[in-house]
């Protein structure tokens, strides 16, 4: 515990500390994906071939402007629109083994200042649902939030009554901060979000745990794994 000199309680000290630089529009490569910033001619046309099928369920925890999208079209002026944000900043997220986009994520509520970055806009087509791919992403974001820039609170927050989105959260980490009551409304609704986060001093285990998990003596060149991610943790 550290007092100061008015006998109040204050945090750790961070010597040296500086703003963080801010994530970069470039790709983030790994063995089954690319996460790479949108573009709306190399990416529009594989999204919306990857969520033809795509249950319309995959839309109700997020907001209204990310779809469902009904037609190219759509998918061209949302993609558009994305494409012109700092904050959220949009990736597609692309199989390496066919080279076509069949995901959406950004970083979002970036404060460089304070070294806090957030992941989510998680939208992943069923093409990309529960494949090696699906947890790589996440572990590329988090080593370029981390290892890249030097953030030191890495953020996913989610609808408390998404309880995918929750399990995710744990199974890939993170530690459960709470729930924020009647947070916002969307898409009609009102939202009690649950925070979740990684810090810094955290990452290093967790950064060996996706490690392992990833290596090719236990995904093979198919995805198929021999242990689970949290028997590495």
């Amino acid at each position: 515990m550290l007092v100061n000199d008015f006998g109040q309680m204050i945090g750790e000290p961070v010597p040296g500390w500086t703003a963080r630089p801010w994530p970069p529009r470039t790709p983030i490569k790994g063995r089954f994906c690319r996460v790479e910033p949108l573009d709306v001619a190399r990416h529009a046309p594989a999204l919306q071939d990857a969520f033809a099928q795509a249950s319309a369920a995959s839309w109700t925890y997020l907001p209204d402007f990310m779809g469902p999208h009904p037609t190219l079209a759509a998918w061209q002026t949302w993609l558009q629109s994305a494409m012109a944000s700092k904050d959220p900043l949009w990736h597609a997220i692309v199989e390496v083994k066919s080279g076509r986009a069949v995901g959406i994520g950004c970083y979002l509520r970036i404060d460089a200042n304070s070294g806090s970055i957030e992941v989510g806009g998680l939208l992943y087509s069923p093409l990309l649902q529960k494949t090696p791919a699906a947890t790589e992403a996440m572990y590329l974001m988090m080593r370029r939030a981390f290892d890249e820039l030097g953030y030191r609170r890495y953020e996913w927050k989610c609808d408390h009554l998404n309880a995918p989105s929750r399990s995710a959260a744990l199974r890939l980490g993170f530690t459960f901060e709470g729930t924020f009551r009647q947070h916002m409304v969307y898409r009609g609704r009102s939202r009690d979000s649950d925070w979740f986060s990684i810090l810094h001093s955290e990452w290093p285990r967790l950064r060996a745990m996706f490690e392992q998990w990833l290596k090719s003596e236990n995904l093979d060149s198919e995805g198929r794994q021999n242990a689970s991610l949290a028997s590495f943790r």
